[in-house]
């Protein structure tokens, strides 16, 4: 028997939802590489904007950076192009929870950047291979492995934080859950479905990660036999 109602449309939301914070987790992965590494280059023309940019996100309020994305994006488009050009809410919340996870990420990569031995640096500019290509094929590998445990905690806390937008008109859970408890006049029912969804989601990622963080444990162990031999 297929759903229907709002146990359909509280499915839908959930769908949203995930939607939501893999998407942002992509993009702010992406993000914290960047901001990773222009806070650990040696020109001052990358190092501060990039140092004084992620400092802001993170001593703003969640909730502001979300509002500030939202409307403000539109008053500044309209500023440059002298046209009123509206984002949509979940481009506009896919961008604000993007920085706010990479700005937290991004010092979570660079200290495990820094955990990689700098011997591995040297070996590959010895073999004669450009920083970029060492980056992605040698030290970025390594430093997922000292990264993924913070990450994970980032990752959950994005989680929980993709009901911010809720504010700004995406149906996500949280929304969801409000409009159908407003509805029936039974809070408690929808909101305890709501956070039980969210456990569920959140324990199956906790079940996904652990998988990933064996096979890198296994990987390295791997690599360190074979160094040894």
């Amino acid at each position: 028997m297929g759903l229907t109602g709002y146990s359909l449309s509280l499915v839908q939301a959930s769908w949203m939802t995930i939607q939501l914070a893999c998407t942002s987790l992509i993009v702010g992965l992406v993000l914290a590489v960047v901001f990773a590494t222009g806070e650990m280059s040696r020109r001052v023309a990358f190092k501060w904007p990039t140092t004084a940019f992620v400092t802001v996100v993170r001593g703003l309020p969640e909730l502001l950076v979300v509002l500030f994305i939202y409307f403000g994006s539109t008053q500044v488009l309209f500023l440059i192009t002298g046209e009123f050009i509206e984002i949509s809410p979940f481009i506009s919340g896919v961008i604000a929870l993007s920085l706010i996870f990479s700005s937290y990420a991004s010092q979570t990569i660079r200290g495990a950047l820094k955990a990689v031995n700098r011997g591995q640096r040297e070996a590959a500019a010895a073999l004669g291979m450009s920083r970029a290509h060492a980056f992605f094929k040698i030290i970025l590998p390594q430093a997922v492995r000292h990264a993924l445990p913070g990450l994970t905690n980032q990752w959950l806390v994005l989680l929980k934080d993709t009901a911010l937008v809720s504010l700004i008109g995406v149906t996500d859970l949280l929304k969801q859950a409000q409009l159908t408890s407003a509805s029936t006049h039974e809070a408690f029912t929808w909101y305890a479905t709501a956070a039980a969804i969210y456990l569920v989601i959140t324990l199956i990622t906790q079940y996904l990660v652990k998988i990933i963080d064996g096979k890198f444990a296994i990987k390295g162990m791997s690599e360190l036999k074979g160094a040894k031999a």
